[in-house]
């Protein structure tokens, strides 16, 4: 039986990706590269790494914006199905959807470029293994473009 969107427990997702997370951080702090990249590589291979990214993009405020591609995953089947689809083996970003914004309190435009909702996950799935990394190595007085 395969498992549903609907039936994925996700505390205990979010619980797994922490506890990979945490690994990721003591590897870094004692400086075993080898052993961040064999974690990082599990995290982007972990079924609830790739189920919390998708749950990130389809939760998101621009979760009805489509790519290039026009897709959108709104119903249970094509969440499941990406999850299934993320691998960075064999990933290949999609160009940009681009659209004109008007600027704030202008009447000028600026360009703003929107990834498709597959390129959007494997960003947040990306994050998710590289942010341990890049939190426990940057400057510790500094919170520029941090969380």
């Amino acid at each position: 039986m395969k498992l549903q969107w609907n039936q994925i427990d996700w505390e205990k997702a979010e619980e797994q990706v922490n506890r990979l997370q945490v690994r990721i951080v003591k590897a870094t702090l004692e400086q075993k590269w080898r052993l961040v990249k064999r974690l990082q590589y599990l995290m982007t291979n972990s079924f609830y790494a790739k189920a919390l990214a998708v749950k990130r993009v389809v939760s998101n405020k621009g979760k009805k914006t489509p790519g290039i591609d026009g897709e959108l995953w709104e119903t249970v089947k094509t969440k499941m199905e990406a999850v299934r689809r993320l691998d960075c083996k064999t990933y290949h970003a999609r160009p940009l959807r681009r659209i004109y914004i008007e600027k704030y309190g202008k009447k000028e435009k600026r360009p703003l470029g929107i990834p498709t909702m597959f390129d959007r996950a494997m960003q947040a799935l990306q994050l998710l293994a590289l942010e341990p990394v890049a939190e426990t190595t940057a400057d510790r007085i500094s919170f520029g473009f941090r969380r």
